[in-house]
């Protein structure tokens, strides 16, 4: 799942292992290409993360 941080950085997690951060980047690019190299398939859903107070 790609999602971007609060911080700006564009962090890939991975659902199976407890949405670890697998990947982290500056640039959107960058982690789009990593997800393209490893043969993973977009999925048209969003899932939006609210905060909570």
């Amino acid at each position: 799942m790609l999602v971007k941080e609060q911080s700006g950085k564009f962090c890939i997690h991975n659902p199976a292992q407890n949405y670890k951060i697998i990947f982290a980047s500056d640039n959107y690019e960058a982690a789009k290409m990593w997800l393209l190299e490893d043969e993973y398939e977009r999925l048209n859903n969003r899932i939006l993360q609210q905060d909570s107070d």
